[in-house]
C-alpha cells in the first residue's frame, strides 16, 4: 500500500504509523526522523536542516522533496510506504504527485486523525513535562497547531477531492485508534 497520514502535531501519527507500517510490511517514512538522523550523524544534510531549524526555520520544500524522493527509490519503499510528516504543503502534494507518477504509481489512501485540539494540547503538555521538552510551551504548541491548521489541513480537502482520504477518529485507546484505521483502510 502507499498510504499518508495526517493529523496535527501530537495527534498520534507516529504511533500510529508504526502500527500501520508493520501490518502492511511497508516502511513508515518521517521526514522528521530523516532530519533527525541526518543532524544526529553531522551529515552535509544535518548539518543544513539544524542551521535552518535553529533560525526558525523551515526546510525549503526543494529539500525536502528530494530526500522523499531519494527515501521512495530504496528498495524497501518500492512496494508501498506509509508517509509521515510529508507533505505537508499543496507544492509537497503535487511534488509527490509527479515522483510518483515518474515510476506509474499512485496513492491508495490518506488517514487523517482527527482530534479534539484542546485535549491534544493538553496531552503535548503533558508529554513535554514528562519528557523534559522545555520547548514545548503552551505557546509553542498552540503556534504548531496554528501552522497546521494554515499550511496542512488544507490537503485534506485536495485528497478529499480525489477520493482518498479517509477521516478517522483519533481520540481515545491507542489500540482502539489502530483498528479504526485498519477498518478504515479495508473498506
Amino acid at each position: 500500500m502507499r498510504l499518508i497520514i495526517l493529523g496535527p502535531p501530537g495527534a498520534g501519527k507516529g504511533t500510529q504509523a508504526t502500527r500501520i507500517a508493520e501490518q502492511y510490511s511497508i516502511p513508515a517514512i518521517s521526514t522528521g526522523d530523516i532530519f533527525r538522523a541526518s543532524i544526529k550523524n553531522e551529515t552535509e544534510l544535518g548539518l543544513k536542516v539544524k542551521e535552518l531549524l535553529a533560525a526558525g526555520q523551515f526546510v525549503p520544500d526543494d529539500i525536502t522533496n528530494s530526500i522523499v524522493e531519494n527515501r521512495l527509490a530504496e528498495a524497501d519503499a518500492v512496494d508501498g510506504f506509509l508517509l509521515d510528516g510529508y507533505p505537508r504543503t499543496t507544492d509537497q502534494v503535487r511534488a509527490l504527485d509527479e515522483m510518483l507518477a515518474k515510476n506509474d504509481t499512485a496513492l491508495e489512501k490518506v488517514v487523517e486523525l482527527v482530534v479534539d485540539v484542546e485535549e491534544v494540547v493538553a496531552r503535548l503538555l503533558k508529554r513535554a513535562e514528562i519528557e523534559g521538552r522545555a520547548d514545548d510551551t503552551e505557546d509553542v504548541i498552540r503556534e504548531r497547531m496554528r501552522i497546521y491548521a494554515e499550511e496542512t489541513a488544507p490537503l485534506s480537502d485536495t485528497y478529499r477531492e480525489r477520493g482518498l482520504l479517509v477521516e478517522v477518529d483519533g481520540m481515545g485507546d491507542i489500540d482502539e485508534v489502530t483498528q479504526r484505521i485498519f477498518a478504515a483502510l479495508v473498506a
